[in-house]
Protein backbone atom coordinates (compact mmCIF):
# COMPACT_ATOMS: atom_id res chain seq x y z
CA UNK A 1 0.00 0.00 0.00
CA UNK A 2 1.27 3.49 -0.79
CA UNK A 3 2.43 5.91 1.60
CA UNK A 4 1.45 9.50 2.78
CA UNK A 5 2.44 12.54 4.78
CA UNK A 6 -0.11 12.94 8.15
CA UNK A 7 0.39 15.51 11.12
CA UNK A 8 -0.32 12.57 13.95
CA UNK A 9 -0.79 13.56 17.48
CA UNK A 10 0.62 11.39 19.74
CA UNK A 11 0.12 13.60 23.33
CA UNK A 12 -0.32 17.22 24.24
CA UNK A 13 2.13 19.10 22.32
CA UNK A 14 3.63 15.98 20.60
CA UNK A 15 2.81 15.89 17.04
CA UNK A 16 4.85 14.62 14.80
CA UNK A 17 4.90 14.05 10.37
CA UNK A 18 5.06 10.42 9.43
CA UNK A 19 4.54 8.35 7.31
CA UNK A 20 0.90 6.18 7.06
CA UNK A 21 -1.21 4.15 4.72
CA UNK A 22 -2.48 5.89 1.75
CA UNK A 23 -6.68 5.70 2.42
CA UNK A 24 -8.50 3.68 -0.34
CA UNK A 25 -11.76 4.57 -1.78
CA UNK A 26 -15.43 2.44 -1.97
CA UNK A 27 -17.30 2.97 -5.13
CA UNK A 28 -19.54 5.75 -3.76
CA UNK A 29 -16.13 7.84 -2.46
CA UNK A 30 -13.93 9.98 -3.68
CA UNK A 31 -9.73 10.36 -2.99
CA UNK A 32 -8.48 14.32 -2.33
CA UNK A 33 -5.06 15.69 -2.42
CA UNK A 34 -5.10 17.72 -0.08
CA UNK A 35 -3.89 21.09 -0.69
CA UNK A 36 -4.77 23.47 2.56
CA UNK A 37 -5.88 22.78 6.08
CA UNK A 38 -6.68 25.80 8.41
CA UNK A 39 -6.35 25.59 11.94
CA UNK A 40 -9.55 25.56 14.13
CA UNK A 41 -9.62 26.60 18.11
CA UNK A 42 -10.63 22.76 18.18
CA UNK A 43 -7.42 21.39 16.79
CA UNK A 44 -5.48 24.03 19.68
CA UNK A 45 -7.80 22.33 22.19
CA UNK A 46 -6.61 19.15 21.29
CA UNK A 47 -2.80 19.54 20.53
CA UNK A 48 -2.84 21.36 24.12
CA UNK A 49 -5.11 19.20 26.33
CA UNK A 50 -5.88 15.82 24.13
CA UNK A 51 -9.42 16.88 24.41
CA UNK A 52 -11.81 19.55 23.24
CA UNK A 53 -15.08 19.44 25.05
CA UNK A 54 -16.06 15.56 26.06
CA UNK A 55 -14.36 14.00 23.08
CA UNK A 56 -10.98 12.60 24.65
CA UNK A 57 -8.09 11.49 22.40
CA UNK A 58 -7.67 7.75 23.32
CA UNK A 59 -4.95 6.66 20.22
CA UNK A 60 -2.85 8.63 17.52
CA UNK A 61 -4.90 11.34 15.91
CA UNK A 62 -4.40 12.64 12.23
CA UNK A 63 -5.67 16.59 13.30
CA UNK A 64 -7.52 18.60 10.89
CA UNK A 65 -11.19 19.24 9.74
CA UNK A 66 -10.89 22.80 7.49
CA UNK A 67 -9.57 20.95 4.39
CA UNK A 68 -9.48 21.85 0.81
CA UNK A 69 -8.00 20.17 -2.46
CA UNK A 70 -8.22 18.12 -6.12
CA UNK A 71 -10.05 14.79 -6.44
CA UNK A 72 -7.55 12.22 -7.69
CA UNK A 73 -9.68 9.53 -7.98
CA UNK A 74 -13.06 8.63 -7.42
CA UNK A 75 -15.28 5.25 -6.63
CA UNK A 76 -17.38 3.39 -9.77
CA UNK A 77 -20.66 4.60 -8.33
CA UNK A 78 -19.13 8.59 -7.76
CA UNK A 79 -21.47 11.07 -10.33
CA UNK A 80 -21.21 14.50 -10.58
CA UNK A 81 -17.15 14.67 -9.24
CA UNK A 82 -14.70 13.65 -11.35
CA UNK A 83 -10.42 13.81 -11.12
CA UNK A 84 -9.31 17.18 -11.32
CA UNK A 85 -12.30 19.13 -9.45
CA UNK A 86 -10.94 21.07 -6.96
CA UNK A 87 -12.79 20.55 -3.69
CA UNK A 88 -14.08 21.38 -0.18
CA UNK A 89 -14.43 19.25 2.37
CA UNK A 90 -17.69 18.72 4.63
CA UNK A 91 -15.90 17.00 7.72
CA UNK A 92 -18.99 15.33 9.38
CA UNK A 93 -19.58 11.68 8.25
CA UNK A 94 -23.67 11.17 9.20
CA UNK A 95 -25.38 7.55 9.10
CA UNK A 96 -28.15 8.89 6.92
CA UNK A 97 -30.75 6.58 8.31
CA UNK A 98 -31.60 8.44 12.44
CA UNK A 99 -34.62 10.37 13.43
CA UNK A 100 -32.25 14.00 12.92
CA UNK A 101 -30.15 12.70 9.30
CA UNK A 102 -33.94 12.25 8.13
CA UNK A 103 -35.70 15.53 8.93
CA UNK A 104 -32.36 17.59 7.28
CA UNK A 105 -30.79 17.43 10.87
CA UNK A 106 -27.69 15.67 10.23
CA UNK A 107 -25.43 17.51 12.25
CA UNK A 108 -27.30 16.14 15.57
CA UNK A 109 -26.78 12.84 14.39
CA UNK A 110 -25.15 10.30 17.36
CA UNK A 111 -23.04 8.35 15.03
CA UNK A 112 -21.22 11.26 13.28
CA UNK A 113 -17.74 11.15 12.36
CA UNK A 114 -16.06 14.28 12.81
CA UNK A 115 -12.34 14.24 10.32
CA UNK A 116 -9.97 15.50 13.53
CA UNK A 117 -12.25 14.48 16.51
CA UNK A 118 -11.80 11.77 18.58
CA UNK A 119 -11.35 9.24 17.82
CA UNK A 120 -12.10 10.20 13.71
CA UNK A 121 -8.56 10.93 11.85
CA UNK A 122 -8.37 14.09 10.37
CA UNK A 123 -7.47 15.94 7.27
CA UNK A 124 -3.93 17.03 7.99
CA UNK A 125 -2.56 14.25 5.29
CA UNK A 126 -1.50 14.00 1.45
CA UNK A 127 -4.78 12.23 0.77
CA UNK A 128 -8.41 11.82 2.59
CA UNK A 129 -11.11 9.71 1.30
CA UNK A 130 -14.37 10.83 1.69
CA UNK A 131 -18.37 9.93 0.46
CA UNK A 132 -18.85 11.51 -2.54
CA UNK A 133 -22.14 13.71 -0.46
CA UNK A 134 -19.35 15.49 1.95
CA UNK A 135 -17.14 17.39 -1.30
CA UNK A 136 -18.27 20.36 -2.25
CA UNK A 137 -16.88 22.25 -5.55
CA UNK A 138 -14.65 25.40 -5.03
CA UNK A 139 -16.32 28.21 -7.05
CA UNK A 140 -13.36 29.77 -10.05
CA UNK A 141 -11.53 31.75 -8.26
CA UNK A 142 -11.21 30.47 -4.56
CA UNK A 143 -7.93 29.27 -4.21
CA UNK A 144 -7.34 26.30 -1.60
CA UNK A 145 -6.27 28.69 1.33
CA UNK A 146 -9.38 30.52 0.88
CA UNK A 147 -11.84 27.06 0.26
CA UNK A 148 -10.44 25.99 4.08
CA UNK A 149 -12.40 29.05 5.17
CA UNK A 150 -15.77 27.48 3.96
CA UNK A 151 -16.25 25.44 6.89
CA UNK A 152 -15.85 28.07 10.01
CA UNK A 153 -18.24 30.14 7.53
CA UNK A 154 -20.85 27.42 7.62
CA UNK A 155 -20.51 27.26 11.31
CA UNK A 156 -21.10 30.89 11.32
CA UNK A 157 -24.09 30.44 9.03
CA UNK A 158 -25.90 28.13 11.55
CA UNK A 159 -25.69 30.25 14.09
CA UNK A 160 -27.33 32.93 12.39
CA UNK A 161 -29.97 30.14 11.23
CA UNK A 162 -30.48 29.06 14.56
CA UNK A 163 -30.50 33.43 15.40
CA UNK A 164 -33.70 33.77 12.98
CA UNK A 165 -31.14 36.64 11.87
CA UNK A 166 -33.04 38.72 8.64
CA UNK A 167 -32.44 42.24 7.37
CA UNK A 168 -32.54 45.04 9.63
CA UNK A 169 -31.79 43.68 12.96
CA UNK A 170 -28.94 44.79 15.03
CA UNK A 171 -26.41 42.03 15.97
CA UNK A 172 -23.76 41.70 18.49
CA UNK A 173 -21.23 39.25 18.17
CA UNK A 174 -19.07 38.47 21.47
CA UNK A 175 -16.24 37.24 19.93
CA UNK A 176 -13.56 38.02 16.75
CA UNK A 177 -12.07 35.10 16.03
CA UNK A 178 -12.52 33.62 13.13
CA UNK A 179 -15.74 32.57 13.93
CA UNK A 180 -17.06 35.68 15.20
CA UNK A 181 -15.50 37.44 12.13
CA UNK A 182 -17.83 34.96 9.61
CA UNK A 183 -20.41 35.67 11.44
CA UNK A 184 -19.69 39.31 11.12
CA UNK A 185 -19.91 38.77 7.09
CA UNK A 186 -22.62 36.52 7.01
CA UNK A 187 -24.69 38.77 9.05
CA UNK A 188 -24.94 41.95 6.55
CA UNK A 189 -24.85 39.59 3.86
CA UNK A 190 -28.78 38.70 5.33
CA UNK A 191 -28.90 42.60 5.37
CA UNK A 192 -28.74 42.79 9.09
CA UNK A 193 -27.36 45.63 11.24
CA UNK A 194 -25.66 47.35 12.63
CA UNK A 195 -23.33 44.97 13.75
CA UNK A 196 -21.12 45.25 16.93
CA UNK A 197 -18.06 42.77 17.53
CA UNK A 198 -16.65 42.46 20.79
CA UNK A 199 -13.06 41.15 21.06
CA UNK A 200 -9.66 41.94 23.09
CA UNK A 201 -7.07 41.63 20.46
CA UNK A 202 -6.80 44.59 18.19
CA UNK A 203 -5.93 43.12 14.94
CA UNK A 204 -9.37 41.47 15.16
CA UNK A 205 -11.46 44.39 15.53
CA UNK A 206 -9.18 46.17 13.24
CA UNK A 207 -10.39 43.69 10.73
CA UNK A 208 -13.69 43.47 11.94
CA UNK A 209 -14.34 47.57 10.92
CA UNK A 210 -12.80 46.78 7.69
CA UNK A 211 -15.47 43.86 6.82
CA UNK A 212 -18.20 46.35 7.74
CA UNK A 213 -18.67 46.09 11.56
CA UNK A 214 -20.55 49.33 12.46
CA UNK A 215 -19.08 49.73 16.22
CA UNK A 216 -16.13 47.31 17.93
CA UNK A 217 -15.41 47.02 21.38
CA UNK A 218 -12.05 46.29 22.74
CA UNK A 219 -13.28 44.63 25.94
CA UNK A 220 -10.03 44.52 27.89
CA UNK A 221 -10.32 48.77 28.08
CA UNK A 222 -13.67 48.50 28.28
CA UNK A 223 -16.79 47.72 29.70
CA UNK A 224 -18.16 45.66 26.73
CA UNK A 225 -22.22 45.56 28.46
CA UNK A 226 -22.05 49.39 29.45
CA UNK A 227 -20.93 50.12 25.42
CA UNK A 228 -23.49 47.75 23.75
CA UNK A 229 -26.31 48.95 25.92
CA UNK A 230 -25.46 52.54 25.33
CA UNK A 231 -24.94 52.10 21.54
CA UNK A 232 -28.51 50.70 21.22
CA UNK A 233 -30.32 53.11 23.64
CA UNK A 234 -30.30 50.63 26.26
CA UNK A 235 -32.12 48.97 24.37
CA UNK A 236 -29.82 45.68 23.61
CA UNK A 237 -29.14 44.20 20.09
CA UNK A 238 -31.94 42.33 18.65
CA UNK A 239 -29.70 39.26 18.51
CA UNK A 240 -26.58 38.23 20.45
CA UNK A 241 -24.18 35.55 19.43
CA UNK A 242 -21.38 34.31 21.45
CA UNK A 243 -18.84 32.54 19.59
CA UNK A 244 -15.95 33.21 22.37
CA UNK A 245 -16.53 29.96 24.26
CA UNK A 246 -15.78 31.45 27.48
CA UNK A 247 -18.30 31.11 30.03
CA UNK A 248 -17.28 34.63 31.19
CA UNK A 249 -18.49 35.98 27.95
CA UNK A 250 -21.59 33.88 27.70
CA UNK A 251 -23.12 35.27 30.79
CA UNK A 252 -22.74 38.75 29.65
CA UNK A 253 -25.34 37.92 26.57
CA UNK A 254 -28.80 37.89 28.48
CA UNK A 255 -27.05 41.81 29.39
CA UNK A 256 -26.95 42.77 25.98
CA UNK A 257 -29.89 41.14 24.06
CA UNK A 258 -33.08 43.04 24.14
CA UNK A 259 -36.09 41.99 25.79
CA UNK A 260 -37.76 39.50 23.38
CA UNK A 261 -34.71 38.93 21.68
CA UNK A 262 -32.62 36.18 20.63
CA UNK A 263 -29.53 34.43 21.94
CA UNK A 264 -27.38 32.10 20.12
CA UNK A 265 -24.15 30.27 21.62
CA UNK A 266 -21.97 29.16 19.13
CA UNK A 267 -18.53 29.09 20.89
CA UNK A 268 -17.44 25.70 22.52
CA UNK A 269 -15.67 25.50 25.42
CA UNK A 270 -18.21 27.09 27.72
CA UNK A 271 -17.93 25.64 30.96
CA UNK A 272 -20.90 26.54 33.68
CA UNK A 273 -22.74 29.55 33.11
CA UNK A 274 -25.27 31.08 36.07
CA UNK A 275 -27.93 32.85 34.67
CA UNK A 276 -30.96 34.79 36.24
CA UNK A 277 -33.97 33.12 35.04
CA UNK A 278 -35.95 35.92 36.30
CA UNK A 279 -34.28 38.01 33.59
CA UNK A 280 -35.22 35.43 30.68
CA UNK A 281 -38.53 34.64 31.46
CA UNK A 282 -39.46 37.98 32.22
CA UNK A 283 -37.75 39.18 28.99
CA UNK A 284 -39.28 36.38 26.96
CA UNK A 285 -35.76 36.38 26.22
CA UNK A 286 -34.54 33.02 23.30
CA UNK A 287 -31.48 30.89 24.13
CA UNK A 288 -30.43 28.54 21.82
CA UNK A 289 -27.44 26.60 21.10
CA UNK A 290 -25.68 25.73 17.25
CA UNK A 291 -23.68 22.39 16.74
CA UNK A 292 -21.41 22.26 13.55
CA UNK A 293 -24.25 23.01 10.68
CA UNK A 294 -26.70 21.24 8.03
CA UNK A 295 -26.83 22.07 4.68
CA UNK A 296 -25.12 25.36 5.04
CA UNK A 297 -22.29 24.19 2.37
CA UNK A 298 -23.91 25.38 -0.43
CA UNK A 299 -25.14 28.42 1.15
CA UNK A 300 -21.44 29.51 1.87
CA UNK A 301 -20.21 28.04 -1.57
CA UNK A 302 -22.96 29.90 -2.94
CA UNK A 303 -22.13 33.66 -1.52
CA UNK A 304 -18.57 32.98 -1.64
CA UNK A 305 -18.61 32.48 -5.55
CA UNK A 306 -20.62 35.98 -6.15
CA UNK A 307 -18.65 37.95 -3.95
CA UNK A 308 -20.75 38.23 -1.10
CA UNK A 309 -18.23 37.25 1.55
CA UNK A 310 -14.30 37.79 2.18
CA UNK A 311 -12.90 34.30 2.71
CA UNK A 312 -9.48 35.37 2.58
CA UNK A 313 -9.95 38.32 5.08
CA UNK A 314 -9.26 36.27 7.86
CA UNK A 315 -5.82 34.77 6.68
CA UNK A 316 -3.12 35.70 8.42
CA UNK A 317 -0.38 33.13 8.57
CA UNK A 318 0.84 30.13 6.42
CA UNK A 319 2.95 27.33 7.37
CA UNK A 320 3.90 24.03 5.41
CA UNK A 321 3.02 20.84 6.39
CA UNK A 322 6.40 20.23 8.28
CA UNK A 323 5.59 22.97 10.26
CA UNK A 324 2.32 21.71 11.52
CA UNK A 325 3.72 21.44 15.10
CA UNK A 326 5.25 24.89 15.10
CA UNK A 327 1.82 26.34 13.38
CA UNK A 328 -0.58 24.94 16.02
CA UNK A 329 1.54 26.07 19.08
CA UNK A 330 2.40 29.81 17.23
CA UNK A 331 -1.19 30.09 17.28
CA UNK A 332 -2.09 29.56 20.77
CA UNK A 333 0.45 31.47 21.76
CA UNK A 334 -0.26 34.88 19.48
CA UNK A 335 -4.24 35.23 19.94
CA UNK A 336 -3.10 39.02 19.28
CA UNK A 337 -1.60 38.24 15.77
CA UNK A 338 -3.17 34.80 14.18
CA UNK A 339 -6.48 35.04 13.19
CA UNK A 340 -6.61 32.11 10.67
CA UNK A 341 -3.56 30.20 10.32
CA UNK A 342 -3.06 27.84 7.16
CA UNK A 343 -1.07 24.55 6.80
CA UNK A 344 0.02 24.24 3.42
CA UNK A 345 0.62 20.60 1.60
CA UNK A 346 1.00 22.07 -1.78
CA UNK A 347 4.94 21.87 -3.41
Amino acid sequence: MTGMRAAVLHAPGDLRIEETPRPEIGPTEVLVNIKAVGVCGSDLHLFNNGRIATSIMTRPLILGHEAAGEVVAAGAAVAGIKCGDRVVIEPGISCGHCEFCTRGEYNLCRSQAFKGIPDTQGCLADFVAMPQQYVHKLPPGVGYAEGTVIEPFAVALQGLSEGQVRAGQSVAVLGGGPVGLMVLQGALATGAGPVTVVDLYEKRLALAGRLGAAHTVNAGQEDAVQVIRSLTDDRGADVVLETSGASAVAAQTIKVVRRGGTVVFVGVGCGDVTFDVNTITRSRLKLTGTFRYANQYPVAIGLAAVGRVDLGAVITHRFPLEGAGEALAFTAAHKDEAIKTIISLEG
